[in-house]
Parts: structure tokens; sequence; C-alpha cells
């Protein structure tokens, strides 16, 4: 017990309209429902958790976490709740500090417990229906600054995890977990294949429809971690639940679930860092980074590029860096910064052209390629072209490359290029091109569930403004308002690749 009052508990309950007796019979109940009917919690005890910061025994942490969870239809976990987790301490400093309070970054036998609790919330949202955004996302400095050092140092697994006597010893993992076992390289191997399976429907049709499989297969890999495997299956095992985290958070980004989203690139960062792959957990870090833009956070995003380029270690391939450098000239181009925006790019053109190919890309950078680099490109001129109108044509020429060389499969991105093809014609004042463009993109939004292309679109629509006296204009503006949905989420600034 601090003395203190517990404020992140404070302003939750503050939220969700409960009496502390009402919370105190739902604890009960819930715990009940969960396996432990003999808790018995009142009014006071609840009291002293909120005004005297007291922290209750497990499973009450849990127990309060899905409470508000079903409440405020987003996720809450037990640090949101202001309170710790017991157990281990491991080897991370400062936990829970003011200039932490997210705890972040985690000890390794913790990452685990988290991203169980976290996706069997989030599962239990999709179950209900609840699923919302309603939650802050941290700024890019507080993420950076916290995950810092723990990113710098060494991350060999066989050094930096936690040794049990038992090497098949499991601790509790958190919410709703299986009862997982130990698993070999066939069903790792198994794993590793589904992600490549979901990421390639991510590519081709969004987000929106392959969510729940990603998350629940998450969930699955977070019992298993729970084990302590031999270290080289347990290395891979790590990384494919970084893999699956980043499609999570990039599915839950392309739906318009931001904080969600957020969560899990820090779930992947540390998932990537527990199995030794410091360019993953960068990379990880760098999707948080291209969220930051799109949500008009440029400033955060270059600050968390810092951390991601920085803290990707020296192994980390010329064209990974390079997709990194496009993501940081992307910030640099929304801030209108066109000299800065051209140096980083030219950067990354210099990097890419240089990767020899001797050494084969991993699973996760093999989705970047020429084609990606010219759409990336194409993204930063146009988005640049709104305060450099002289930036629109080389978006477009970027923008008809990328067309040009993009592979069959990769649907929601030349979706994206056509509209930054169609943006780019309208801001060069060339109505003509942009309706053929736009009308291409328009043809092919049907097939994805993306509310990024959404965001894309609306955007363009607005382009369209000036020419809404042209019939041919005025009649894709009404095709836009109704290909777009009856009630959009109202989102800031988002052009976006």
């Amino acid at each position: 017990m601090t003395g203190e009052p517990n404020t992140r508990l404070s302003d939750l309950f503050g939220l969700v309209g409960w009496s502390k007796g009402e919370l105190a019979r739902l604890v009960n109940r819930q715990a009940a429902a969960m396996g432990h009917p003999q808790l018995a919690t009142d009014t006071s005890r609840v009291r002293r958790w909120i005004d005297m910061g007291e922290s209750p025994r497990d499973p009450v942490p849990k127990v309060l976490a899905a409470l508000f969870t079903e409440r405020l239809g987003r996720v809450v976990t037990i640090e949101d709740l202001g309170f710790g987790r017991h157990g281990r301490t491991g080897r991370r400093r400062d936990v829970g500090k003011p200039d932490n309070p997210d705890g972040l970054p985690w000890a390794p036998e913790r990452t685990a417990a988290v991203l169980t609790e976290f996706t069997g919330m989030d599962l239990m949202l999709n179950r209900r229906g609840l699923v919302g955004a309603g939650a802050a996302l941290a700024a890019g400095t507080a993420l950076s600054s916290a995950m810092h050092d723990w990113l710098h140092t060494d991350p060999t697994l066989t050094t930096d995890a936690p040794r049990f006597d038992d090497p098949l010893h499991a601790d509790p993992a958190g919410f709703d977990r299986y009862e997982a076992a130990p698993i070999g390289s066939q069903e790792i191997e198994a794993l590793e294949r589904s992600v490549e399976v979901f990421r390639a429907w991510d590519a081709s049709r969004g987000g929106g429809l392959q969510r729940k499989a990603v998350v629940g297969q998450l969930n699955e890999v977070g019992g298993m971690l729970a084990y302590r495997h031999p270290d080289h299956l347990q290395r891979r095992l790590w990384g494919v639940a970084a893999n699956l985290a980043v499609l999570a958070g990039w599915m839950s980004h392309d739906v318009g679930l931001e904080p969600t989203a957020q969560k899990y690139f820090v779930i992947a960062a540390h998932a990537a860092r527990e199995g030794g792959d410091r360019p993953r957990a960068g990379e990880a870090l760098s999707r948080a980074a291209r969220q930051m833009v799109h949500l008009g956070k440029p400033d955060d995003a270059l600050d968390l590029m810092k951390l991601a380029k920085s803290g990707s270690g020296e192994q980390t391939l010329p064209r990974t860096r390079a997709m990194l450098h496009t993501i940081e000239a992307w910030a640099h181009a929304s801030m209108g910064r066109g000299q800065a925006m051209r140096r980083t790019l030219g950067e990354a053109e210099e990097l890419f052209v240089s990767d020899k190919g001797d050494v084969p890309p991993p699973s996760w950078m093999q989705m970047f390629d020429e084609a990606d680099l010219h759409g990336m490109q194409a993204l930063a001129f146009r988005t640049l072209a709104e305060h450099d109108p002289s930036a629109a044509a080389t978006a477009q020429r970027h923008a008809k490359e990328a067309l040009r060389l993009r592979e069959n499969g990769r649907q929601r991105s030349k979706i994206f290029d056509y509209i930054s093809l169609a943006s780019a014609c309208f801001i060069a004042d060339d109505p003509e091109q942009a309706d053929r463009y736009a009308r291409l993109a328009l043809v092919s939004m049907g097939e994805t569930s993306s509310h990024r292309t959404w965001d894309r679109l609306r955007e363009m629509y607005r382009l369209t403004g000036q020419y809404a006296g042209y019939a041919k204009i005025q009649d894709l503006r009404e095709e836009i308002q109704l290909a777009l949905p009856r009630s959009p989420a109202k989102r800031s600034r988002t052009s976006q690749i």
C-alpha cells in the first residue's frame, strides 16, 4: 500500500460509472466465473485500492482487467489499472516509475504473460462485438525513452532470459490461457508457415477479415512460450510471436483500432528482442512510427524512428535500413520538410541498391521490394505536394513505377498507389488523369477490408472539391460518397500507405 490514490484505477473507475459497492459485487461474480469462487471483496477493500493505492492479490488484478475491458469495449491491462505484476522482477530497471508508468520494457518472463493476457481479452471483445478504440496512444517520445536502453543492450536470449531448474517450467501466463504443452521443430515450422499465409492475406485483402484469426494464433503461441524449450526452439518461437504480433498490430491499425495496434507493436518489439532479433524489434517499432504519421503525429514518428534505426543493430541488412529511411522521409514530408525528405529518400535508394542479395532477407522483409520502395517514394512526394505542389509530378512518376512493378496478390498496395497517383494529379491540376486513376482505385475497393483505404479515399475526396463544377468529377465525388462507410470514424490527417 502506497498511501497515495491509484490515479489510473481512479480515472478508469470514473469512466465506467460504477459505485464502489457495485464494483465489489462484480469482482466477486467475475472471479467465480473465472474459477475463484472463494473471493470475497467488499466496498471498503475497493476504496483502499482506489484511494490508498493498495495492490490486491492475485487473481483480483486479472479479474478487474477483465471487468474494465468488457465495460469499456477496449483491452485494459493490469498495468492500465496501475498495478504491477507479481513474481520475478527480472533485470529490467525503473519499471513503474513516473517516467515509465507502463512498466516498459518488461522482464523476459513477463512478455509471454502480457502477450497472452492482452490477446485473450482482445478475443473476448471480438466475441462479444465490443472492440473499440477509446484509449490514448503513447507519444513517440514516451515510448522511445522507456525502451531505449533496453533495446540497445545485448539481446542474446541465452544470457538475457531467466533460467529455471525444470526445462519445461511454466509460469501462469495470464488471462484465459489454455493448457499449453511443449512443442518441437515440426510444430514451429507449421506456425511459421501460418504466418506467411496470414501475411499474404493481409497484403491482398486487408486486415479486417483475418485479424481475429491472427490474434487467436498469437494467444496460443503465448501459452507455448510459458514453457522453457531448448534455446534454438525458444528463439524461433519468439520469432513467430513477434511476426504474429506485428501482423495483429498492422491489421488492428488497418481497421482503425489504434491503441490496440500500438500495444501489439510494443509486444512485437519485446518478443523479437527476447528472441535475439534486434532488426525485427526495430521494424516493429517502425510500424508504430508509420501509425503515428497516419494519425498526424510526424514528430512522434521521428522519435520512434530514431529508436528503430539505432536499436536495430549492426546486423540490419541494407534493404531493411532502406525501408526504415522511407518511413522517416514520409514523416519529414508530413511536416513540409522537403530538403530533409529528399535527402532521406536518396539515402534509402542508395541502401536499397547496395543490398547485394547474398544474404537472404528475413521473411518479414520479403514484402518490401522495389515496388514498395517506389510506392513509399510516391507517398512521400504526394504528402509533400500538400506543402509544395511542384512535388506532385515526382509523386506521379514513382506511383506509376510502383504500379508497373507490383506483383499479383498486393491488391491493397495497388489501391494505395492509384490513390496517391490520383491525388498527385489533382494537386498538379490534371483532373482528367486524376479521374481515371481514382476510378481504377474504386473498382478494387470492394475487395478489401482496410479502413486505411477509406481514409486515403477521404483525403482524395477533399482534393476533388475545387473541381466539383466539372460533370465528370462531380460523378466521381458521388461514387466516392457511395463507396465510403456511412458513419466513418473521425480521424486525423490520413495520407499513408
